[in-house]
């Protein structure tokens, strides 16, 4: 452990950062796609859209799922002088990084719609949708091991993004209600007062 600590970041916030826009990106370009006749027809579109989801999604839920159990496997518990960044620091930090990715992915799937209508929108809607299964699967990782993964801030990239990276030597693990996000990265719900 170094000294001084370091600022940690949940994995499954990271993760599960960009399943919102992604998803609600996808839902209004295929929308406004499904408008437009386009070239392909609105029917080859939306069925051509339909196989990309179903293939977006497929391939980022399990993409890094070998390295992030090894790094999890491997986990040291972290110390008392590590700080753990709070949920929406992590999610605004992702988000913040990748707003011009996101913009640019809006309009090239709106200007896609003219060709093949829906199909970009579905396409990006089904990498929202993989990285919320990601999230839930170190969820229940989470709980059936008892412990939360962090990654160090540092080791993230300059967006905030990719916590399974190269630059990612190892996680930090934390008991199972330490910071403000419950197992696979959502908020965490506060019991109500009786």
């Amino acid at each position: 452990m170094a000294r001084g600590g370091q600022g940690l970041a949940r994995v499954a916030v990271v993760v599960r950062a960009g399943a919102a826009p992604l998803w609600w990106c996808g839902v209004f370009t295929a929308g406004v796609g499904v408008l437009v006749p386009g070239l392909t027809g609105r029917r080859i579109g939306v069925l051509a859209g339909a196989a990309l989801f179903i293939v977006a999604v497929a391939v980022v839920a399990s993409r890094g799922r070998r390295r992030m159990t090894g790094l999890g496997r491997g986990a040291a518990r972290a110390g008392k002088s590590d700080v753990l960044q709070d949920r929406a620091v992590t999610v605004g930090t992702w988000r913040h990084g990748h707003r011009w990715w996101l913009l640019l992915a809006l309009v090239a799937a709106l200007g896609s719609s003219f060709v093949v209508p829906a199909a970009a929108g579905l396409l990006l809607a089904g990498c929202g949708a993989g990285l919320r299964l990601k999230a839930a699967w170190l969820g229940r990782r989470e709980r059936a091991e008892d412990a939360l993964l962090w990654v160090r801030v540092d080791w993230l990239d300059r967006h905030g993004g990719r916590p399974a990276g190269k630059a990612v030597k190892a996680y930090r693990s934390t008991g199972i209600a330490a910071g403000d996000a419950a197992p696979g990265g959502a908020r965490r719900r506060t019991a109500a007062l009786v």
